[in-house]
């Protein structure tokens, strides 16, 4: 029976089958908490995504650092964090990726951040 899961409007749910789509993909982020995974990301992404048996898709996603889509595709937050860690990338941007809003909308919109002017 195909398990049903409450929606909320705006917000990718991490759920059974999100899980499941981005096993792959979640490994490889969890292995960049080693120092030794960080050095062989940062020397050569090709490689070190080969390792673990990415679709062209999950890489593109990686190599063009698309938030937005690495969630589409089961990346989980905690996980994708440690590929945002290696460059590195400001957290709010990652959220506004999983929100589905610019950068600069969520800076205003979701954290209330004002604007100049």
């Amino acid at each position: 029976m195909p398990e049903k899961t409450a929606t909320i409007p705006d917000t990718p749910l991490f759920d059974r089958a999100g899980s499941i789509r981005g096993y792959r993909l979640n490994k490889m982020a969890m292995a960049l908490g080693q120092p030794e995974n960080r050095e062989a990301f940062k020397a050569d992404e090709d490689t070190y995504l080969a390792r673990f048996g990415l679709s062209d898709e999950e890489k593109a996603a990686v190599k063009s650092r698309d938030w937005h889509e690495m969630v589409r595709l089961g990346g989980n937050l905690f996980f994708i964090l440690k590929i945002a860690a290696v460059d590195p990338t400001p957290i709010t941007e990652i959220g506004a990726a999983q929100a589905g809003m610019s950068h600069e909308g969520f800076l205003y919109e979701r954290l209330g951040k004002k604007k100049n002017g």
